[in-house]
Formats: C-alpha cells, sequence, structure tokens
C-alpha cells in the first residue's frame, strides 16, 4: 500500500510505542499533522516550542522512551532549541521534529531556512534531514536507537516539506529497537568487589540517565546489604528513598558542607551513572582534576564519560541495570563493618535539614514541609531554576523514583512544560510545580494548553519579584549596586483565572496549607502565589548578611 512520508514517519513512532508528541503547529508539517489525525498518538498543542521541547523532554526522563516533539521551521525551531539543551546536558531520549524548507530551495537563505546541522550539532547526539521519503524509517530507527543508547540524549531530524508529500511504494516499517547493556566484565567487577570489602569509609553517588524504577530499588538493597552511604547527584533525588536510613544527601548546589566533607574523607567514592559536572561537584572542587586523592570507581553507560573529566583508578562502561543485577545476584560484598560510617552520613543529612531559618512572614521552609505532607509518595514535583529552589533541595524528601522533575541544565521556565507532561502521562497522579516568579512568566503560556487539554496539576509561584539567584551573586559581588534583577509582576491570582484555572494568594505561612488542599482536591489547574520577602535570600542568610562578606 503506498504512502506519504508524513504517514510512514506516524507509522513508525507509533509502531516504536510512541504514544505522545508535543509540538505548536506549523505550515511546514502540515502532512505529519494530518497524518496523526488518523493515528493513536496524542499530539499536545503547546503554546511555545520551547515549552513544547521541554514538555517533550520531561516526558523522556518519566518514561525512558525518546520524548517526541514536532515544531516548524526558523523560529520554531530556535525557540524549541532551550528545550533540546536541557536534554542533552539532562541525558533524556528525545527526537525533535522540524519543518523544513522544500529541497529545491535549500542554500538559497529561502523563507526561515535554516541549516541545523550547524545550529544543534554541538547539543545533540545527532542531527539530519531527510532527503527522501523512502528511506524514513531507516532515519527513525537509528533516531529511537541513537536517543537512548549510551548516554540517552536528544536527536534532531528536519523534514523537508515536499519530502513528506512524496508517495513511497515499498517500505518497512520497524516495530522495535534495541538498547545496548553494557555489562563489566569478570575482573571489572572483582576488582569493585575487591575495593568494596576494603573500603572504611565508602561513599556512592548515584546520578545520570539509563535508570529506573527497578535500578532505584536494586542500589537501595545493596546499599542496605554492604553498610554502604548513598548520595545523590545534582537533582537526581529520587534516586533513593530520602526517607531511607543510608541516603547521605544531596550533592548539587548549596551541598552540605558535611557532606562535602565526608566526600573528601571518603577512601572509597563510587560514582555511578553520575558524570559528576560542575554543579555536582561543587565547582569541580570536590575531587582533584584530573588525579583524585580518593579511592575513585566511575561507573557510567557511555565509555565517552570515562576518563573525560577524571583520570580514576576503576572506569566500568555498563548500564546500571546490568551492574544492579549483578549486585542483587552477589547480595552482600562488604564484610568490614561500615556501621557508624553510615550512621555519621546520615546524621551529617539529618541535621542539614534542622536548621534555624532567617525569620520571615512566610516560612519556605514549613511550606516545602507541609507539602511534602500532604501529597502522595508518588506525587510528581516539578521546578526550573530559582534561589527558591534551595528550598525544595534541602528540605523536601523524595520517596520514589521519577517523583522530582527538574533541570540539571538549570534552565528557566521548565518547571510548568514538565509539569505539562507529568499531568499528561500521569493523570492519576498529583503533580505539582514550583515556579520563581521569573521563571514561571517565561513559561507561563503552557498553563493555557494544561486548561486546554484538561489537566490536573497545581503551580506554587514563589514571588520575591526580582531575579533572585541573580540579585544572589550580585549583592555578594557588588554589594548595594542593583541592576536589572528588580522585576515588576502582573497579579498572578488574576493571571491563573484569566487562564482558566483557580488561584489564591498567600502571604503567611499558615495560609498555605489550606490554599494547597483546595488546590489538591481541585479538579484542574490551580495557581498558588506565595509573596515572600525578597530581602530573604537563602534558608540561612539575608541581603545584608551577603553585603558584609
Amino acid at each position: 500500500m503506498s504512502k506519504t512520508g508524513a504517514q510512514i514517519l506516524v507509522d513508525c513512532l507509533e509502531a516504536l510505542g510512541s504514544t505522545k508528541a508535543f509540538g505548536v503547529p506549523g505550515e511546514s508539517y502540515l502532512a505529519v499533522l494530518d497524518a496523526l489525525y488518523d493515528s493513536s498518538i496524542d499530539f499536545v498543542t503547546c503554546r511555545q516550542e520551547g515549552g513544547a521541547a521541554m514538555s517533550a523532554e520531561a516526558f523522556g526522563k518519566l518514561t525512558g522512551e525518546p520524548g517526541i516533539c514536532m515544531v516548524t521551521r526558523g523560529p520554531g525551531a530556535t525557540n524549541a532549541s532551550a528545550g533540546v539543551h536541557v536534554a542533552y546536558q539532562d541525558s533524556t531520549p528525545m527526537i525533535l521534529f522540524i519543518g523544513q524548507v522544500g529541497r529545491s530551495m535549500v542554500e538559497r537563505e529561502a523563507f526561515q531556512e535554516i541549516d541545523y546541522r550547524r545550529m544543534f550539532g554541538q547539543m545533540t547526539k545527532w542531527v539530519a534531514q531527510i532527503d527522501d521519503a523512502a528511506r524514513i524509517p531507516e532515519f527513525i530507527s537509528h533516531a529511537f536507537h541513537c536517543a537512548t543508547n549510551g548516554r540517552p540524549g536528544p536527536v534532531v531530524l528536519a523534514l523537508p516539506e515536499d519530502m513528506l508529500r512524496d508517495v513511497v511504494e515499498k517500505y518497512d516499517i520497524p516495530t522495535s529497537y534495541n538498547r545496548a547493556a553494557p555489562a563489566p566484565s569478570p575482573d571489572e567487577f572483582a576488582q569493585l568487589s575487591e575495593r568494596l570489602q576494603k573500603a572504611e569509609r565508602p561513599l556512592m553517588i548515584v546520578g545520570g540517565g539509563n535508570w529506573s524504577a527497578d535500578c532505584a530499588k536494586g542500589i537501595a538493597v545493596f546499599a542496605e546489604q554492604n553498610n554502604l552511604p548513598v548520595a545523590t547527584s545534582f537533582r537526581c533525588q529520587d534516586y533513593i528513598n530520602n526517607d531511607h536510613p543510608n541516603y547521605a544527601g544531596h550533592v548539587g548546589i548549596g551541598i552540605d558542607p558535611k557532606l562535602a566533607e565526608k566526600i573528601k574523607q571518603s577512601d572509597l567514592l563510587i560514582l555511578f551513572g553520575t558524570r559528576l559536572g560542575e554543579m555536582a561537584s561543587n565547582g569541580y572542587s570536590l575531587l582533584d582534576i584530573p588525579c583524585p586523592k580518593q579511592e575513585v570507581v566511575h561507573i557510567h553507560t557511555s565509555a565517552e564519560e570515562l576518563g573525560r573529566v577524571y583520570n580514576v583508578g576503576l572506569a566500568i562502561n555498563c548500564a546500571p541495570k546490568t551492574l544492579i543485577a549483578m549486585l542483587k545476584e552477589k547480595g552482600q560484598i562488604c564484610t568490614r563493618s561500615t556501621t557508624e560510617w553510615v550512621a555519621t552520613c546520615r546524621s551529617g543529612y539529618d541535621a542539614f535539614l534542622d536548621v534555624a531559618q532567617v525569620a520571615s512572614h512566610v516560612e519556605l521552609k514549613e511550606i516545602i514541609t507541609q507539602t511534602r505532607d500532604a501529597l502522595d509518595d508518588d506525587a510528581i514535583v516539578t521546578n526550573c531554576a530559582g534561589n527558591y529552589a534551595i528550598w525544595l533541595h534541602r528540605f523536601f524528601k523524595y520517596r520514589d523514583y521519577r517523583t522530582q522533575l527538574a533541570p540539571t541544565s538549570g534552565s528557566m521556565g521548565y518547571g510548568v512544560p514538565a509539569a505539562v507532561a507529568a499531568a499528561s502521562a500521569n493523570p492519576d497522579k498529583q503533580v505539582i510545580c514550583f515556579a520563581g516568579d521569573g521563571g514561571f512568566m517565561m513559561i507561563c503560556q503552557e498553563l493555557a494548553t494544561a486548561v486546554q487539554h484538561d489537566m490536573n496539576m497545581t503551580v506554587v509561584i514563589v514571588n520575591n519579584a526580582m531575579y533572585g539567584t541573580i540579585r544572589m551573586h550580585q549583592e555578594r559581588n557588588y554589594p548595594e549596586r542593583t541592576s536589572g534583577t528588580d522585576l515588576k509582576n502582573p497579579d498572578f491570582v488574576a493571571m491563573a483565572k484569566a487562564f482558566g484555572a483557580s488561584g489564591e494568594l498567600v502571604t503567611k505561612t499558615e495560609d498555605y496549607a489550606g490554599a494547597l488542599v483546595r488546590a489538591l482536591s481541585h479538579k484542574g489547574v490551580s495557581v498558588i502565589e506565595i509573596q515572600t520577602d525578597p530581602n530573604v535570600i537563602t534558608p540561612v542568610a539575608d541581603i545584608a548578611s551577603l553585603r558584609k562578606k
């Protein structure tokens, strides 16, 4: 049966398991939109391509399958690049399809023409243009393999609009794709076991891509069996239940100084899945480069990441699920008693939570704690960049895998699109987004997406009327010379209602619990605006104290 290129593309996506696509419609891929009309794929109509790409990235995080995004050429593609960058730095499988100018117009700077190979080259795993409709199945198959294998990441495929209308008589639709699962050699596994047996102060840091709920459960069991403290990499706090006695804390922005010291004191540091980049390494200060003083084992699913920054004693190219299965079969490896060391690491985490914060009419620590207590264990919490996230990362306890959606790339505006993806993928789960006033205004139009698609989600806007993170650095480095960081915001409650959501204003800590209960019980989209004291810049510092340093 003959079909157009667009129909074959959609058939390939269906056959390979895609259930949703996020995008903004464009004339350059009208043929694909028409093919989607008869498909089982749910096209989530977004309001801006950056939001669509971030939603697709969050969907990829949640499912482990490539998040699908579709945008038009030129301005659509440049807007979507924000989400592509998130997918690259966060190691998330994602495929971005871009409508492209007709093949006869290439290299003339036609209307909205861009060479996407040059544009996206450094922030993707692969960029290509499909010029022959008969090769669509080949390109789609390669895209799925490329996005998910090794270190997961984004793929970009450009689709000339005339190619999508071409009719193909003979084609094969791929119905599955394979994921490579590299395993350690017997010698590497023996070396890992030997190091664990000898260690008196071992510490594991988990993070990165290619994890799963089973991996999270497996690593918790292994930590119990071997008295091994486990810390989580930047914004990977849900990789182990934060109530677990072996959980040692979060290696990210604003790291607990005691945890940083424990990492430096460790006589065996196991980096499992994490690249230990700038944020997780506290500005590359936790380990000496290139040769760490600690005994380090680096385990990563991509061979290219091993030795990239750290020249370690043992580097293992391995998929998390493969090694965790081997560790589960091995059971107890470490016979040396490290119980006291584990307890010390855990008590440090508990002490980090028990901090006297700067007094304010709105205590964000209490608000975060109340939120945790009100949510189900499998509720999904999203956020983007902003100083408010310091409270969220420090005081929120994650209990289930993939209940945290936050960009390790540090992108502003991520929280709302991520919540859209979470609410779309998990309509029966509670979804709550924390957003700063600055980040929310960058992508607030995606509230309309959530309302249009009848999603249930709550957005908590922490409003301090400024770009708080930049103000913090500004006051620390250029005291009392405020420039460019003040914000005059709209009435967020009125704005929410204009979108068709419910809205409430909170100006005192004691008013939050009731507002949250009402928001969570509301069917649809809810917004809570919290007006905070702009002088309170972190849980333990105000602007005046920064100026003194």
